[in-house]
C-alpha cells in the first residue's frame, strides 16, 4: 500500500537520524503483535503440553535473550516515562536511545519467521504452528521501512539484516553507483571502506569513514610515483585535466583539502584540532573529498 500522501508529494527527504517516541511507538506495536501471533516461536518456542508442537513464542526466552544481546531495551517495552513525583507527575511519550532501538529491529528480524497455523488442539484450544522464515523477515522489514519512510528517518533495514544510513540525496548516487577499480588493491580497499563506515547509522564510525577517506586520499596521491608524493600528486591533477582553468581549480581543492585533513581531528589527534560537531558536517566534508577523489582516481586508469 502506498499512502495518498505519499502519491501526492512524493518522497520525503529522509534525514532525520533519531527514532522519536511516536517512531518507537509503532516499533513497539509491531513487535508486540508478532510476539501475540507466535512470530518469534521458531527460535523461542512455547511448546504444547502434550509435546505435539510449538503453539506461541516462550516470551520469557525472548526476554532474556534479548535483554542479553540488548541490554539497553526493557522487555515490556517501556514507551512513557513518569516526570516529577506523586501527585504532580505526568507521563510523556519515551524512546530508548535509537541505537538500541536499532539493534532491538536486528534482533527481531534475525529470529522473525511468518507463522502457519497447523491442526487445531481443541483441549488447549491453540493451533500448531509451523513457520516461513523468508516471508517473515520480509514483512517484517517492509513493515519498519514503511514506518522509517512515512517519518524521514534515515535507516533502511536490509535483506541481509543490516541497518543502513541512507546517505543524503546529494550524495546517495554517487555513494552507490561508485566502483573502485584503481591499479591499487589497497586504495580501493580504504574506499570501500570508507564508504561502508559512511553508511554506519553510528555516528562515531562515520566519523572514523573521514579518517579511512582521508587516508586513501593520502595514498592516492603516492600511487603515480611512489618515491615522491608531491610529484606523483601533480602527474595525477595533470592527468586528470588540460585546460588550464580548470587545472588550477584542481590544485587549489587538492591543497584545500589537504589543510582541511590536517586541521581537523580526522587524521591527527593533537591538541588544538578543530572538532567535526554535528552530522551535517560530517557529510558535507565527506561529500567534498569523495567527489574529489572519483574525479581524480580516473587519472589513474
Amino acid at each position: 500500500m502506498e499512502y495518498y500522501s505519499d502519491q501526492i508529494n512524493g518522497a520525503q527527504p529522509r534525514d532525520v537520524e533519531i527514532i522519536p517516541p511516536n517512531v518507537w511507538g509503532g516499533i513497539v506495536s509491531i513487535v508486540n503483535g508478532l510476539i501475540a501471533s507466535g512470530a518469534f516461536g521458531k527460535y523461542f518456542p512455547e511448546e504444547c503440553p502434550d509435546g505435539q508442537g510449538v503453539y506461541a513464542t516462550n516470551e520469557e526466552a525472548f526476554k532474556l535473550s534479548l535483554r542479553a544481546e540488548v541490554p539497553d531495551i526493557e522487555y515490556p517495552f517501556v514507551t512513557e516515562e513518569t516526570i516529577g513525583e506523586s501527585y504532580f507527575s505526568e507521563k510523556k511519550p519515551y524512546s530508548p536511545n535509537y541505537l538500541s532501538v536499532l539493534d532491538l529491529i536486528q534482533f527481531c528480524h534475525e529470529h522473525v519467521a511468518k507463522p502457519i497455523q497447523g491442526s487445531h488442539h481443541s483441549f488447549f484450544n491453540h493451533y500448531h504452528l509451523s513457520f516461513d522464515c523468508d516471508e517473515g523477515k520480509e514483512e517484517f522489514r517492509n513493515r519498519v521501512n514503511r514506518i522509517f519512510s512515512r517519518n524521514r528517518i534515515s535507516y533502511e533495514l536490509k535483506d541481509t539484516g543490516n541497518i543502513i544510513r541512507l546517505a543524503p540525496e546529494v550524495l546517495s548516487d554517487a555513494l552507490n553507483t561508485a566502483r573502485f577499480t584503481t591499479p591499487d588493491s589497497t586504495l580501493n580497499r580504504m574506499l570501500e571502506e570508507s564508504r561502508d563506515k559512511f553508511l554506519s547509522p553510528d555516528e562515531v564510525i562515520r566519523r572514523e569513514s573521514l579518517e579511512r577517506l582521508w587516508d586513501a586520499w593520502e595514498r592516492i596521491k603516492t600511487v603515480l610515483k611512489p618515491e615522491s608524493k608531491k610529484v606523483s600528486a601533480t602527474l595525477l591533477l595533470d592527468k586528470c585535466a588540460s585546460e588550464e582553468n580548470f587545472r588550477e581549480l584542481l590544485d587549489e581543492e587538492a591543497k584545500k583539502l589537504t589543510t582541511i585533513g590536517n586541521k581537523f581531528h580526522i587524521r591527527h589527534s593533537e591538541v588544538g584540532q578543530v572538532e567535526i560537531q554535528t552530522s551535517g558536517q560530517i557529510d558535507y566534508i565527506f561529500h567534498r573529498l569523495f567527489s574529489f577523489i572519483l574525479l581524480v582516481s580516473k587519472g589513474l586508469a
